[in-house]
């Protein structure tokens, strides 16, 4: 048999950190929870098969792995696949396949995420050479407000730092890229050296890109 793929083991490490973890109140597992109010039927499973798509594009180790914070409300929350959302992936020439679960998507207005756009707006033209993840895979949101959003919480970064070692040791990247201070915080919990990158939301948008020009260059 061929040996696996970085996408072969990272999707095997998914299925083991990550997909069937338990999330909390305030801190939504995308892959196994929906709310009847915000998620169309079987939104679940469909974010489990975007991610698993998201994944198997890895058919070598990439240059780089970017790992951001964690999901926002209008992104990988309803997509499954971290800094994308649904708007992107019902794209035909985005370079990920997936289908929307929301129920705003399906009534014809499918989410899109601010942070996200900025961030392929400037990697699409480097597609294929990195691959991005979440510190905290999950969304975490103020009690009772399901779309908003709050910083990852100390204990929240701990209870998934396996799983950050096992995608770092999965995708056997050319580099870690932290795409943020809690980022980076998580894998130097974890032993991984990284290089800081401005994460592109409150105003960071021109530091996000000068520092990914002089990563990846221009």
């Amino acid at each position: 048999m061929p040996d696996p793929t970085p996408g072969d083991r990272l999707w095997r490490a998914l299925q083991t950190h990550v997909l069937d973890a338990p999330g909390g109140p305030a801190l939504v597992n995308p892959y196994t929870y929906e709310d009847p109010a915000l998620d169309m039927d079987g939104a679940a499973q469909i974010r489990r098969e975007n991610i698993r798509a998201s994944a198997l594009t890895l058919a070598a180790p990439p240059e780089a792995l970017i790992v951001a914070e964690a999901p926002g409300p209008w992104g990988c929350r309803f997509s499954g696949v971290p800094l994308v959302s649904e708007q992107q992936l019902l794209d035909p020439d985005f370079p990920l396949d997936g289908r929307a679960t929301s129920l705003r998507a399906l009534h014809g207005e499918p989410l899109k995420e601010y942070s996200g756009g900025i961030y392929w707006r400037q990697m699409l033209p480097r597609w294929g050479r990195f691959w991005t993840w979440n510190a905290v895979p999950f969304h975490p949101h103020k009690p009772d407000e399901p779309l908003t959003i709050r910083a990852p919480r100390v204990r929240e970064i701990r209870q998934f730092a396996d799983a950050l070692a096992a995608v770092v040791e999965a995708v056997q990247p050319g580099r870690v890229i932290a795409l943020g201070r809690v980022a980076e915080r998580a894998l130097t919990a974890v032993g991984v050296e990284s290089t800081y990158v401005r994460h592109p939301s409150q105003g960071g948008a021109a530091l996000f890109r000068e520092g990914t020009d002089k990563l990846f260059g221009v």
